[in-house]
């Protein structure tokens, strides 16, 4: 009797996480037609967001500029928020609020999904996309709430419908047991960082790509040509280049863990740290590519479109590395 009412709430769980999936797609479509209505037809408005400032230290701690001595140190400290230019409607304030209930019910998802396999929720790679598009969105959330940038959602949320449908299309496979290789405390430790870390670069990299037309839109202009439609109407590229830095500050140290711990659980699986797996190439390269964006910021010598386009290509390797290269080498459900 007990095994009956086991396997019956395991069927339930599993049915209500295959319909939450469903939910959520159509809620984050709704979202994404109103951040596009709201991205088209919104009035530029100011907003304000906040930016780390160069300034100059004199040997008593005084301003550039008072007479005081200037030993040349330079530090950033935190002032006045800067402005910027982006389109706003109610239509956007409803579709943030919609993104926020498609949201939850992933949460929803993720956590029956888990009750159905009795496991934790990510063990292949169709809970894989729905953790790391999850993390995506509660990353747009949070820009939308800490620099007012609920703009990114008509660029966040498509790849996010993309992943989705591909994971539900060709990735879906029933709730059930782990692999025997994946039987280890470290494999979730591991997969986890490398979901909040996806998803993270997931958010920097739509909004590179946004501060690419955005930038654009800028030289045209400095040309005397009028830009319309979207392109037009986007935020300064300085604030989109802002958000893309911090997100990629915040996912760069747990995709260097996620390597790490991926490691070790490798040495305990297999007895070897590093065996030259595809995936362990990929993400190493994803490493390198992101520590010369970073690197290229913090040296200054590369700044603004150069130092971009190092993210764009780091995110497009991020993608290449979760299916193109499981798909060749590991099949799709076997291992995140």
């Amino acid at each position: 009797m007990t095994y009956t009412f086991a396997a019956t709430m395991d069927e339930a769980m599993a049915s209500a996480s295959d319909s939450l999936i469903i939910v959520m797609i159509v809620t984050y479509a709704v979202a994404l037609f109103l951040f596009a209505i709201e991205a088209a037809y919104g009035e530029r408005t100011r907003l304000r967001a906040g930016r780390l400032m160069p300034v100059r230290a004199g040997a008593d701690g005084g301003p550039e500029g008072d007479g005081t001595e200037d030993d040349g140190i330079e530090v950033n400290v935190r002032t006045a928020e800067g402005e910027a230019k982006a389109p706003r409607s109610m239509l956007g304030g409803i579709a943030l609020g919609v993104t926020g209930f498609g949201f939850l019910t992933g949460v929803a998802q993720i956590v029956s999904r888990g009750l159905a396999a009795d496991r934790w929720p990510w063990g292949n790679m169709f809970e894989f996309v729905v953790a790391l598009c999850l993390v995506a969105v509660g990353g747009l959330l949070y820009a939308s709430l800490r620099f007012q940038a609920r703009f990114l959602g008509a660029f966040v949320l498509v790849p996010v419908l993309i992943l989705l449908g591909v994971g539900v299309r060709w990735l879906y496979v029933e709730p059930g047991p782990l692999i025997p290789a994946l039987h280890s405390y470290w494999v979730p430790i591991h997969v986890t960082a490398a979901i909040i870390a996806g998803g993270a670069f997931m958010v920097s990299g739509s909004a590179g790509v946004t501060y690419l037309v955005s930038h654009r839109a800028e030289a045209r202009r400095a040309l005397g040509e009028k830009v319309a439609g979207i392109a037009g109407r986007l935020p300064s590229p300085e604030l989109l280049d802002r958000i893309s830095h911090r997100f990629i500050l915040f996912a760069f140290p747990l995709w260097t863990f996620a390597i790490i711990a991926g490691s070790i659980w490798a040495d305990e699986a297999w007895g070897r740290f590093w065996g030259w797996d595809p995936k362990e190439v990929w993400s190493f390269i994803s490493w390198v590519i992101y520590a010369a964006y970073l690197h290229a910021r913090a040296t200054g010598g590369w700044r603004g479109p150069k130092a971009t386009w190092i993210n764009v290509l780091g995110f497009v390797t991020i993608l290449f590395n979760f299916f193109a290269v499981n798909y060749m080498f590991s099949g799709l459900h076997s291992y995140a």
